[in-house]
């Protein structure tokens, strides 16, 4: 194919980073030597809308009415926004710094009603800093500017989403379809002078548009509406994680009115195939989980003998032609896992594809992007890790996997620390006892910052219904180990599981209090449970007690079903209460309240012992390892020492180990043959060297040397206090 593909992310996703999907599917397609373009339209309607000449053009076409007095005050101050917008983008580029000075003197930026809703910036930004500060005041004061678009000009804006409420579940086509045939808004026109431009300059023979979330469904139809009008030559297809999920039945033929294609799960194959296709090289039967019009029909094609491509072959991701230095950090939420989402650049990779766990009962478990596990060599990750910095410059990952799974992050690791890498990186896990302290330890030591995982209900009870596969008090454990590391642990919390009581619903909430309480956790959220149409709740309701509240399937999107909880509680009620009580306990604030005073309703007092998490992080976990442990060695070449020592007479030779690390030295003192065997015997574990000794191979090395009682050594002081230092059992 000569003319290129062009992949497009529609507005909008995030504004921090780009969302990695068309870089997967570039990073392929140079795995074939197809040519491809790539462009977050997301990044450029904003950076269009928010610049001196986009506000200057924004106030002249507010028209002149009455508004509200928030809309009035902004407006009032137009020049004030225009004449400081172009420098906030620069700061929130982190291009401009010192402004952050100013910026935090509150008296630099305008101000509406967003910097009414301000936390006590001193309580919420204390021990965060200034550039912080700054970015959230920078934000709100975005934030301000959004107010008024959708105000005064487009109904529809929102940073991080566009027209969501007309995507989310949108069981039938009917209202999108009608906004699709009014005239365009303010941000459509935008948005299509800048595809225009690209169209242009690109030439493609394909358009490939990634539509992860709902809110960006309704700009993907507006580009695909247009392109199909303009450029009727070139062929649009969609796909993506809005796709994947919800429009699995779809059977409305008007939506091809925008689309030619719309392809479900992994891209890779399914967009080979089209390619094979519109050039003329295997029939419309050959397509891959492809849907498109057929004599007028929806229909689903998929070539059950063509396989999917292994992860080990798709290549690298490609970040090229994205304007990787024109992202803006913004810190909307003052939740220390929320910021790193939405601050700073993160080059997004995926551990395995899948989860390897795959059993929660609220999760989509049925589709192939969750249920086929495929883990990727962690040399191959670190290959990809290493182009992917040269390429863009950021050293900072995102692993976006379901789960990532222990093994593999323990071989990662060390395969980071062997390379001397230099990174940042955070994932999402399961809270499972495999994440011990000396792995947590070693994670660190390679990079990772932060984890963030689904404590879910908090409930025993319930996380067996879930099939979670943990409890509580293990909770507690692996986030104590997460945490002594030196790790953030976000968790994601939910209430309004089927058969949820008001009862749990508070003891979910007292084992959290604990938990922050305890310094345990750092970080968390509460959402409220959906029903889906692909996880084991909304495949087989009445096993969980709930009722659908329609058994008809729409003709497009079918995803959330709504449905009642007859032996539940009044979840939504608790909503508030509980993000209240949340927000409190992030700063540490608040342990000593009754829960009762969250509420403005009556709820029951917690059945859960005050000490329960402490009990729990109490009790004696093994300390010897497995003999088939993996012994390694992260830390210098110790200093060895030899001297006599002596007692009423009686001399004999000792070794001193002097062990150095980044912010203390410590010295152990053993007897001489002790420590010289252990001195040669780190220089075998280190992990820059390629052989593994487990624990049994150290304890028959120790032995041959004619040494004693290998368990008296090994498994007390001093040794055993030298996991600080780098000595693990893996």
């Amino acid at each position: 194919m000569s003319a290129p593909v062009f992949f497009i992310t529609p507005p909008f996703t995030q504004l921090n980073t780009p969302y990695p999907a068309t870089a997967y599917l570039k990073g392929f397609l140079n795995t074939k030597n197809i040519p491809s373009f790539q462009a977050d339209l997301g990044i450029e309607v904003t950076l269009a809308i928010f610049c001196k000449e986009g506000l200057t053009h924004l106030f002249s076409v507010i028209p002149d009415k009455e508004w509200s007095e928030n809309g009035c005050r902004i407006i009032a101050l137009q020049q004030e926004y225009i004449n400081t917008i172009d420098a906030v983008i620069l700061f929130l580029q982190g291009k401009n710094s010192t402004l952050s000075h100013l910026i935090g003197n509150r008296n630099f930026l305008p101000e509406a009603s967003r910097f009414a809703q301000l936390d006590d910036l001193k309580w919420a930004f204390g021990s965060m800093g200034i550039q912080d500060k700054a970015k959230h005041l920078a934000t709100m004061y975005l934030e301000d500017l959004s107010d008024l678009i959708t105000e005064c000009v487009d109904v529809h804006f929102g940073f991080s989403r566009y027209a969501e409420k007309l995507g989310r579940s949108a069981n039938s086509f009917d209202e999108l379809y009608a906004e699709l045939q009014k005239d365009y808004t303010y941000i459509d026109e935008l948005l299509i002078e800048i595809l225009r431009n690209k169209m242009d300059a690109i030439n493609p023979s394909l358009v490939a548009i990634s539509v992860p979330f709902p809110g960006n469904l309704y700009t993907s139809l507006r580009c695909g509406q247009f392109i199909k009008k303009q450029y009727p030559g070139v062929k649009v297809a969609m796909g993506g994680g809005f796709a994947n999920t919800e429009l699995r039945s779809l059977s409305d033929a008007r939506v091809f009115e925008m689309y030619d294609f719309i392809t479900l799960d992994d891209g890779e194959a399914p967009v080979e195939n089209l390619l094979l296709y519109l050039d003329g090289k295997i029939a419309i039967d050959k397509l891959k989980r492809t849907f498109t019009l057929v004599n007028g029909q929806v229909t689903y094609i998929n070539n059950a003998a063509c396989s999917d491509y292994k992860q080990g072959q798709v290549g690298t991701p490609d970040y090229s032609d994205l304007l990787l230095d024109k992202y803006i950090s913004a810190i909307e939420v003052i939740n220390p896992m929320h910021s790193l989402w939405s601050d700073g650049r993160w080059n997004k990779l995926t551990m395995a594809h899948g989860c390897y766990w795959g059993k929660c009962t609220f999760c989509d478990i049925s589709l192939d992007y969750i249920k086929l596990y495929e883990p990727i060599a962690a040399q191959l990750l670190c290959d990809r890790m290493e182009t992917i910095i040269a390429q863009t410059g950021q050293n900072g990952f995102h692993f976006v996997d379901e789960a990532a799974p222990p093994a593999l992050m323990r071989a990662l690791a060390i395969e980071i620390i062997k390379r001397k890498l230099t990174v940042s990186w955070w994932t999402n896990i399961r809270f499972e006892k495999s994440f011990t302290r000396d792995l947590c330890l070693l994670l660190k030591a390679s990079g990772c910052i932060a984890v963030s995982g689904g404590l879910e209900v908090a409930s025993d009870r319930l996380l067996a219904l879930i099939q979670k596969g943990i409890t509580v008090a293990q909770v507690a454990k692996v986030n104590k180990h997460f945490s002594e590391a030196g790790i953030m642990v976000h968790a994601y919390l939910m209430y309004g599981f089927p058969t949820q009581t008001a009862q749990e619903t508070i003891d979910s909430l007292e084992m959290v209090r604990q938990l922050f309480e305890a310094g345990i956790l750092q970080s968390a959220f509460w959402h409220q449970f959906t029903m889906t149409a692909h996880s084991p709740v909304g495949l087989e309701p009445e096993k969980y007690k709930v009722k659908k509240m329609s058994e008809v399937t729409g003709s497009f999107a079918n995803n959330d079903i709504e449905h009642t909880d007859p032996t539940g509680a009044d979840h939504p009620a608790f909503s508030f209460g509980l993000k209240k009580s949340l927000l409190n306990y992030m700063h540490g604030a608040c342990f000593d309240y009754p829960l009762q005073k969250w509420f403005e309703f009556k709820v029951p007092r917690t059945s859960v012992p005050p000490d329960y998490i402490v009990q729990a992080l109490e009790q004696q976990e093994p300390t010897t390892a497995k003999p088939g442990a993996k012994i390694t060695w992260l830390g210098t070449r110790p200093r060895v020492v030899h001297f006599t020592k002596s007692k009423k007479g009686n001399h004999w030779p000792m070794t001193e180990l002097i062990f150095q690390n980044k912010k203390e030295t410590v010295s152990i003192k053993v007897n001489e043959l002790q420590g010289d065997w252990l001195a040669a015997m780190l220089e075998k574990l280190s992990v820059h060297n390629n052989d593994v000794y487990t624990l049994q191979q150290v304890k028959e090395n120790y032995e041959v040397n004619n040494l004693e009682d290998f368990e008296l050594f090994w498994d007390n002081k001093p040794v055993n206090s030298l996991y600080r230092f780098g000595l693990l059992q893996l």
